[in-house]
């Protein structure tokens, strides 16, 4: 294991970064956002809509969507200046050769950051079903649940009522002296 480096880190091909709470994930995230926008470490810069980032909470997503907004803006006047005090920045100051190229570049990333594509993974699973709703067979109003509680507890009332109400008597009995309720099978 190593130490991560978000000025460094090669942006091609799989990297596991594991990291606690109050490590420093949002920062480095938003930091190698940048470096795609402007092309550091690849051939070419990316464009706002072919980078995906996917967290966990949506806490974590709109935290992490401002972050970036906020470092496009910070790397952007840092360009248009030719220095700063940000430490990272001052890495990719260095780094991209076109000042100019790198302005408009962060210009157009600030302008489309609506559209970037910051998702929960219940967010981003629920919009490729949407996309491809077609070829995918899925219902095109399909809707992910993040609580799936009150479906099973459906389902299971309904499995009460179409099993143990036909059953056998004895079997019933049988069901009943192990589930005496609904609730006691659902738990």
């Amino acid at each position: 294991m190593r130490e991560l480096n978000s000025s460094t880190l090669p942006l091609q091909g799989s990297h596991l970064i594991e990291a606690s709470a109050g490590t420093g994930k949002t920062y480095t995230l938003a930091a190698l956002y940048l470096r795609l926008l402007l092309g550091l470490g690849r051939d070419a810069p990316l464009e706002v809509g072919q980078i995906l980032v996917v967290t966990f909470t949506d806490a974590a997503t709109a935290e992490l969507r401002e972050r970036i907004r906020k470092r496009i803006q910070e790397a952007r006047i840092a360009f248009i200046q030719g220095a700063t005090e940000d430490p990272f920045i001052t890495q990719i100051l260095a780094q991209h050769h076109d000042h100019d190229r790198a302005i408009l570049d962060l210009e157009y990333a600030a302008s489309e950051m609506d559209q970037a594509a910051i998702f929960t993974i219940h967010g981003f699973c629920q919009r490729v079903l949407k996309q491809h709703a077609f070829e995918s067979g899925a219902d095109f109003n399909a809707q992910l649940l993040s609580d799936d509680t009150a479906v099973v507890r459906q389902a299971l009332l309904d499995f009460w009522r179409n099993t143990l109400y036909l059953a056998p008597v004895s079997l019933a009995q049988e069901i009943l002296s192990l589930y005496p309720t609904p609730d006691k099978l659902f738990s």
